[in-house]
């Protein structure tokens, strides 16, 4: 049994395609590209997938209120992927930067 709590995964973006990112998938395709790599990755290590848009950002949470905030106000690359509030890739997420941030709390790939 895993004998760590779920980490948070965020991904911060918007419907709209970031001008620097044209080419790329849209958020919302990142979002979901990385959950099911994520849970090949680590099949029976539960995580917990958040997708926070950045134009409309949860009222209640002031943290992903903040972060959505700044990478609106910074002009960031979206998407932006945060792991239990770690940003860990801006624009074209890396896999291994995830899976490195993962493993820091205790995920080991099967």
């Amino acid at each position: 049994m895993m004998a760590f709590k779920p980490v948070e995964i965020c991904v911060y973006g918007a419907e709209v395609i970031c001008p620097s990112c044209v080419q790329l998938p849209s958020s919302k395709e990142t979002y979901e590209w990385l959950e099911a790599a994520l849970r090949r990755k680590y099949p029976d290590q539960p995580f917990h997938m958040v997708y926070v848009d950045i134009f409309h950002p949860p009222a209640d949470d002031e943290a992903k209120r903040s972060l959505a905030q700044t990478i609106v106000e910074e002009d960031w690359v979206y998407p932006v992927v945060v792991v239990e509030g770690t940003v860990v890739a801006e624009g074209n997420p890396r896999l291994k930067a995830i899976y490195a941030e993962m493993e820091k709390y205790g995920y080991r790939s099967s």
